[in-house]
């Protein structure tokens, strides 16, 4: 007969079903109720994984036994629980080892457990886990009623069941929130603006290499637009339906990196208080986007190549593994078959990524589709600073064809939208039509660019045998010197000026040994 104190137990377990609260703060409270309604000295909830039971609350065993994990098959006691739909109890004589001797956390010399009582927990028909009850001495299940341990179990399955359903959706909030947050910022981008021959080709690429689900390595000089050929790689794929996660691997702090990847467990390291989900599970049956993948050290590039090759990411601090079906798009503006050589980049990641090399030409081989692109960043600029109209005067047009821009498309951008501020702080009216000239553009910047450009065809013409990738260096060498020369030496003004962001410059010239 059950009775009252068991009965305000069963219902205290049950009104926790509908309240919000923790995880842990849930099973330590159906513990409690357990052990206040069925007399032991320990009890555990452990939870079924990949061949092994993992401990997610535990009484009267010591504190490590939450590290440990079981290999089912190594303990017959806990393949005969979950063998069953009924609790089963084992006698005091059994002789069948203990997974828990020596365990009990009580001060007797004798710590072999005696009795033994379990059940497994069904949740939807699949066996979640089990719980198990352990006394030190013989007989302590003696009076216990089976119908009503059985009613606990059921409240027990439902629990977890509760608990898993609220972690589900608490991470596909997380999931959703962190989406949000790697999309592509408000007023970026989303067409390729150009009609060149090689603009036409790069469209025709992306189209057959978007629906085949292939890896893809964008390579290109910084600027030209490498995140938005992803994004319409993503846009035309079968995956265009779920999210593209931008990971912008230049920016990642070398100790938090594989977290962000990967994600934690509370508590793995110092200040991870909470779990938390990486860019790979973010971007599950979506794309994973990997911009200036040439920047990751090679110790995190190992661990990368892993998760490609096996579809599996595993959270720091966890042993569960997480299954991911990810299509990862890759960009760089390094010659990562230079870095290979170099032994800076893995050659086996390298082939992983470049299944499908796609190469994105720089602005000053786009012929006329600089004038274009100068009129799509008009127009934006035209509604961003409230002015009536800009036009570009004819030298200006000039202006813009013969200019090398060594920042690409980037630059041009800044460059449209620093000429328009000059031409309404030298007194334009906005209500007006703004004409902007050669100078308002930047054309007294250009003499340390033609200079650079004039020392770069010198080594061509000299017949010297001088490597692509070596006169390209030169080259950027030069351009970055006579621009911190204008600039008074200032980085960020030189930065600004060139068109590319300022950590990424900061890179660029510790790689050529100007700082």
């Amino acid at each position: 007969m059950i009775t009252r104190e068991v009965f305000d137990q069963l219902a205290a377990i049950v009104a926790d079903l509908s309240r919000a609260m923790p995880e842990a703060q849930r099973f330590e409270r159906l513990l409690d109720a357990f052990q206040r309604s069925f007399p032991c000295d320990a009890i555990a909830l452990l939870k079924r994984e990949n061949g092994t039971l993992v401990p997610c609350a535990v009484r009267g065993l010591s504190p490590e036994t939450l590290g440990r994990r079981f290999v089912i098959a190594e303990h017959p006691r806990f393949e005969q629980l979950l063998g069953s739909r009924e609790p089963v109890r084992f006698p005091a004589d059994s002789s069948l080892p203990d997974p828990y001797d020596g365990l009990i956390d009580l001060p007797h010399m004798d710590l072999r457990v005696h009795d033994c009582l379990g059940a497994a927990l069904y949740v939807d028909g699949q066996c979640w886990g089990v719980v198990t009850l352990d006394a030190l001495m013989p007989g302590r299940f003696d009076a216990i009623d089976q119908s009503i341990f059985s009613a606990f179990v059921s409240v027990a399955a439902a629990t977890v069941r509760a608990a898993d359903l609220i972690r589900s959706l608490e991470e596909r909030l997380e999931r959703h929130h962190r989406i949000e947050q790697s999309r592509t910022p408000e007023g970026a981008p989303d067409e390729l603006i150009g009609e060149s021959p090689v603009m036409q080709r790069l469209r025709r690429e992306i189209d057959a290499v978007a629906a085949s689900g292939l890896p893809v390595l964008i390579l290109g000089e910084t600027g030209v637009g490498k995140e938005l050929v992803a994004r319409l790689i993503h846009r035309r794929s079968s995956r265009a339906h779920e999210p593209m996660v931008h990971v912008n691997c230049a920016a990642l702090p070398e100790s938090l990196a594989e977290s962000e990847l990967f994600g934690h467990v509370r508590g793995s390291f110092s200040g991870a208080t909470e779990d938390r989900i990486g860019k790979f599970e973010l971007a599950h049956e979506g794309t994973l986007f990997l911009d200036e993948v040439g920047e990751l050290p090679l110790g995190l590039q190992a661990k990368l190549l892993r998760a490609l090759q096996n579809g599996e990411i595993q959270r720091i601090g966890s042993d569960r593994h997480h299954r991911v079906d990810v299509r990862v798009i890759a960009a760089t503006n390094r010659d990562l078959q230079q870095e290979v050589v170099a032994r800076r980049f893995r050659a086996d990641l390298y082939h992983r990524l470049s299944v499908y090399p796609l190469t994105v030409a720089p602005l000053r081989e786009r012929g006329d589709d600089v004038v274009l692109l100068a009129g799509y960043f008009l127009e934006r600029a035209q509604r961003r600073l409230g002015v009536r109209a800009i036009r570009l005067s004819r030298a200006a047009r000039e202006w813009l064809r013969s200019y090398h821009w060594p920042g690409n498309v980037r630059e041009l951008e800044h460059a449209i939208l620093r000429a328009t501020v000059k031409a309404l702080s030298a007194g334009q009216p906005r209500d007006a039509v703004l004409e902007l000239t050669a100078q308002h553009l930047g054309a007294e910047l250009d003499a340390a660019p033609r200079e650079s450009v004039a020392s770069v065809a010198a080594v061509s013409s000299s017949g010297a045998d001088v490597h692509l990738s070596e006169a390209m260096e030169r080259f950027q060498r030069e351009l970055i010197e006579a621009r911190l020369r204008l600039h008074g030496g200032n980085l960020s003004a030189a930065a600004r000026s060139l068109g590319v962001d300022r950590g990424n410059f900061h890179r660029l010239i510790r790689r050529l040994g100007l700082r």
